[in-house]
């Protein structure tokens, strides 16, 4: 039996019910507290970017010279309650902390190794001299456990941008080192920005029941993340009415990812470019931020609850088994008595789609591996989100304080705004149909054998 199909039979793809009372006993789903200094400006005139789940690393000012220190190092990272795993990071953290400064800014960067083998730091996307580009063996000797290393360059250009390691990559970046470097234009921006958010798209291979990311896989991924976190854990983003908003996105990950925001256009308005000029401008509601690339969207915020996500379905899903056999319609009475002779606590599932998954498990009816997300979680006002991975809610509200980032609540959509049932009755009204419904002589089609599960 292969690995992932011993994951459905034992139920390793349903949520746990003691993570399902993890989420419930902290409250709101989601639980932001934010970062009330965020509204105040710098004194060199920027607004701070926001990092949602994340943080901004201090900077010590040294003969006009900006000093940070990062410290590559192995952390405990919780993806979500209920699973936490020994990851790589920078300074406690994964992803490391945001760094900010000015164009034009003169930063040195300290470097201190504290992981089991060397390593270096690539600064992507940056315009400085050769020999502080970080990619071990090429451009710098590999930055040995215990020691520190120091870059310094003058920034020459603004914009969205990355650090990563560029020393034995598959397994560093598979860990979970990354970090955001934010740099603000000098001029200022044509277009004031209210809410400036940062976020780092990632995946991890953390198989069920384990502790410790897999670096050696390369596509059978089980989580997507956006700040190193799954949802509902991923912080909202929260903004006032009228505000102007940017999300500045990056992907460290091994898939491109269709980025979809609900309820506006947004204008896509920069990348590791910087902002674009304002006839480069152009309006999407789903844009794709390929591997290694950034891109910033900006938007006016309209009230409401709107979903921001990965459009690439199973990426807003937790571990759940790949190679499966395919059981929508499958008559599976009998089924469960039978095999639960060999695997007690077994469930067939799966005859009508995945949705019952998340009910089965918050009713307390089965329970995965330990250490095991769900792979669907969440409540919303109206039931079950039914989500994971890379999701999570733009919170818009009229009267929103600037600088406040705490979660407002689940909007109340105003009388009248919101869908709702007026029949229960599948036969309700005339609609024009066509084609051929699915009937008990639809049994008789050819059902063509899959690679892997013929009998």
């Amino acid at each position: 039996m292969k690995r992932r199909d011993f994951l459905l039979a034992s139920g390793s793809v349903l949520p746990a019910l003691a993570i399902t009372r993890a989420m419930a006993e902290s409250g709101h789903v989601h639980h932001n507290q934010g970062e009330p200094s965020a509204s105040v400006r710098d004194p060199q005139g920027y607004r701070p970017v926001h990092t949602p789940n994340g943080w901004t690393l201090p900077h010590r000012l040294v003969d006009g010279v900006k000093e940070f220190h990062l410290v590559a190092e192995e952390i405990e990272h919780e993806f979500a309650p209920g699973s936490r795993a020994k990851c790589w990071g920078y300074n406690g953290t994964s992803p490391g902390p945001t760094l900010e400064a000015v164009e034009g800014d003169r930063v040195r960067i300290y470097v201190s190794n504290r992981l089991p083998e060397h390593t270096s730091i690539h600064w992507h996307g940056l315009i400085l001299p050769s020999g502080m580009d970080g990619v071990s063996g090429l451009t710098q000797p590999a930055i040995q456990p215990g020691e520190t290393f120091v870059y310094e360059f003058t920034l020459q250009q603004h914009g969205t941008h990355m650090y990563h390691p560029h020393a034995d990559e598959m397994v560093q970046l598979a860990m979970g080192m990354m970090g955001l470097f934010i740099i603000h234009p000098k001029d200022g921006e044509p277009e004031p920005i209210a809410r400036d958010y940062a976020i780092l798209l990632h995946n991890w291979a953390m198989h069920p029941g384990t502790s410790r990311p897999d670096p050696a896989v390369m596509v059978e991924f089980d989580l997507w993340t956006m700040n190193s976190k799954v949802f509902p854990a991923i912080d909202t983003l929260v903004a006032a009415s009228g505000e102007r908003v940017r999300i500045r996105l990056g992907n460290l990950s091994m898939w491109n990812h269709p980025i979809h925001l609900h309820g506006v256009q947004f204008q896509v308005t920069g990348s590791d470019g910087g902002r674009w000029p304002r006839e480069q401008w152009r309006s999407e509601v789903t844009e794709i931020i390929g591997v290694g690339q950034m891109r910033d969207i900006e938007f006016v915020g309209v009230p409401g609850d709107w979903a921001f996500h990965c459009h690439m379905s199973h990426h807003t899903m937790n571990p759940m088994g790949h190679d499966l056999p395919n059981t929508l319609g499958v008559n599976q009475d009998g089924v469960e008595e039978k095999i639960r002779t060999l695997l007690p606590g077994y469930m067939a599932m799966g005859k009508h789609g995945m949705g019952e998954h998340q009910d089965h498990t918050d009713s307390g009816h089965m329970t995965g591996p330990p250490n095991t997300l769900p792979m669907m979680m969440g409540k919303g006002p109206f039931g079950n989100i039914e989500m994971g991975g890379m999701f999570t809610v733009v919170k818009v509200r009229d009267g929103l304080a600037a600088g406040d980032f705490r979660d407002p609540g689940w909007y109340r959509h105003p009388e009248g705004e919101v869908a709702r049932r007026v029949s229960a009755d599948p036969d309700y009204g005339q609609p024009a149909r066509r084609g051929k419904l699915a009937g008990p002589k639809s049994e008789t089609l050819p059902v063509p054998k899959r690679q892997g599960h013929q009998h």
